[in-house]
Formats: structure tokens, sequence, C-alpha cells
């Protein structure tokens, strides 16, 4: 695997600000970071790659299905740009298959239409994330990663309006 970011294209993902009937927002945790419960960085809005010739709204349906147990959700808004942001030095070769130097995202917003116990975060024989909990809007970026704190910036200003 290549560590050469240059050489390296980006990723095409969509990810999912899920707005809950009281306008906080679900984050989860990833299963994969070694963290104490509510530690910075190991909390993230769910989000995964598009698959060839995927439409990126179905994939934000199908998304959350394999990520949190549910895709019962309605898409209301749609940040109007594709967001990118660059793995760190020492994540790239490794991250993402070690095929990709960052990501390049499509960002939505929805509102749940389930109930809490419509999410399984063992739906999935592999669970990416370990717990979840609903948080307001303008915290998501104190609880992401380093790499991916402007993006976040970014989502809480745009979809404010639906907080």
């Amino acid at each position: 695997m290549t560590r050469d970011r240059a050489a390296l294209p980006y990723r095409r993902n969509v990810g999912a600000v899920l707005f809950g009937p009281d306008g906080r927002v679900l984050v989860a945790r990833r299963a994969d970071l070694l963290n104490a419960e509510g530690a910075p960085g190991g909390w993230q809005l769910p989000q995964g790659g598009i698959d060839e010739n995927e439409d990126p709204r179905a994939a934000v349906l199908r998304e959350l299905a394999e990520e949190i147990g549910t895709d019962r959700a309605e898409i209301v808004a749609e940040h109007p740009e594709w967001l990118r942001y660059d793995l760190p030095p020492a994540l790239v070769g490794h991250a993402l298959g070690g095929r990709y130097r960052g990501q390049t995202q499509r960002w939505f917003a929805l509102r749940f239409l389930g109930t809490d116990a419509d999410i399984r975060l063992d739906a999935d024989p592999h669970p990416e994330f370990d717990a979840w909990r609903w948080v307001e809007l303008a915290v998501l970026p104190d609880l992401a990663v380093p790499f991916k704190r402007e993006i976040y910036e970014i989502l809480a200003k745009s979809f404010a309006f639906l907080a």
C-alpha cells in the first residue's frame, strides 16, 4: 500500500445527520476506537461509501440501515456541496483499506421516523459502532476527531435551522 498521499484518490462517501423528534442528532461511538465513554474522537455521525453507480440519496439510507440497523428516516435537506477531508499522515496507507487519501462526502439531514428501539447497532454481523446517543447539533464539532472537525462545524451551521 502506498503512503504517498498525492498518488491516492478520495473515496466517495455519504453522511447522515439524523434528527430525532426533539431536534437532537444521533451520534455513535466507533467500536474500533479504544476510548472511555464520551471521550472526544470516538463519536461520529453515520457515514459510508457510495457503491459504483449508486445514487447518493439511496446510499445514505442504505448506510443508515447497515450502520444503525434502520432506515426509518426521510431526507429533509442536503448540504449543497461535496465536503472533503484528508486523513492524517499516520493513517494514509492504512485507514480506508489503504487505498484513499481521504473522503469526499455528500451530507444529508434526515428526520428519524422510528423509535429508539428501531436503532440496532447489532443488526450487522460486524458492527461499526458499540454505542449511540442523541446530542445537540452544536456539540458535533467537539465530538469529532480533529481531521473531521471542520466538516462537523460546517454541518452544524448548515443544518442549524432543523435543530
